[in-house]
């Protein structure tokens, strides 16, 4: 029997079938498409590759893609269905305070919740961290749950880890961080000039920093490259992979250079539509969980 069960929301950006085979809760959020006429409201469940390039390609062409947090109700409705289901105890883990304030949101179902079912005891916390980076730590709970952690043991581990996983995006257009107020606009001017590549990184604050620009492509894959340098995987959670917007062919040259200098094998996965409507198609970064705080404050 398991001493804790595992939820989430969908800006964790893992996969259907993943989902399925960790056995957790995912609360999916909503996002409208708009081409300046017509609204449509969509969910962040895609199943398939092609309802990936399906999306990217309609940001590409202008449509523009709108999101929200995950709502009160949605987090009421996700803890409901798992308090029917007979889970007493678990761990909810949402995007970063630093880009949201997810966490809170859920905090106030649980007590919603709890009213009807008052023998619950969920925790939420905040991953410090959104996409790949929640993902990770979503299968390192998940790993704790399995290996029979309890909860308590699994929320420290959490807590001090969240603070360890590194990122390194490089994104094709500025504009669409810049227009959901993940970075200043000041900052977004960067990627306005010829050539010059932003590189965006995590910082100890969960908040995106333009860490440092380069000038063009392949300079700006090499610095991100070599960044890898400064840190050790960590054994216990050695998760690592790239992430891309509609991107597969960067994604791969990317691949490439960390296997050719390092003899790493990072997977290759697509970034779901809720973060990537900030970072925008042609977008490309890696990320994993290291023995190392992150650099910047």
């Amino acid at each position: 029997m398991r001493n804790f069960e595992v939820s989430t929301d969908s800006t964790c950006d893992l996969y259907a079938e993943e989902i399925e085979q960790l056995q957790i809760s995912v609360g999916h959020l909503q996002y409208t498409m708009s081409d300046g006429d017509d609204v449509t409201l969509e969910y962040d469940d895609f199943k398939n590759k092609q309802q990936y390039i399906d999306y990217y390609n309609k940001l590409s062409k202008g449509i523009v893609a709108k999101t929200a947090i995950l709502s009160v109700q949605a987090h009421v409705d996700l803890f409901t269905d798992m308090a029917k289901r007979g889970f007493k105890h678990a761990i909810h883990l949402s995007q970063g305070y630093g880009l949201s304030p997810t966490v809170d949101n859920a905090n106030q179902a649980i007590e919603i919740v709890k009213q009807d079912y008052p023998d619950i005891d969920y925790t939420a916390i905040e991953c410090n961290s959104t996409t790949i980076g929640e993902g990770f730590l979503v299968k390192a709970c998940c790993k704790m749950r399995d290996e029979g952690k309890s909860k308590a043991e699994a929320l420290k581990v959490l807590d001090e880890i969240k603070h360890y996983t590194q990122h390194f995006v490089l994104v094709n257009d500025l504009k669409y961080l810049a227009r959901g107020g993940r970075i200043s606009k000041a900052s977004a001017g960067i990627g306005s000039l010829l050539q010059v590549k932003p590189i965006i990184e995590f910082g100890r604050d969960g908040k995106l920093k333009v860490c440092r620009k380069e000038l063009g492509l392949k300079k700006a894959l090499r610095s991100i490259v070599n960044d890898y340098a400064k840190f050790s995987l960590n054994k216990d959670f050695p998760y690592m992979c790239i992430v891309h917007t509609n991107n597969e062919k960067l994604a791969q040259e990317l691949h490439d250079m960390l296997n050719a200098q390092y003899g790493i094998d990072p997977e290759i996965r697509w970034m779901g539509p809720t973060i990537g409507a900030h970072v925008g198609p042609g977008a490309v970064a890696y990320g994993f969980i290291s023995n190392e705080e992150r650099p910047y404050d």
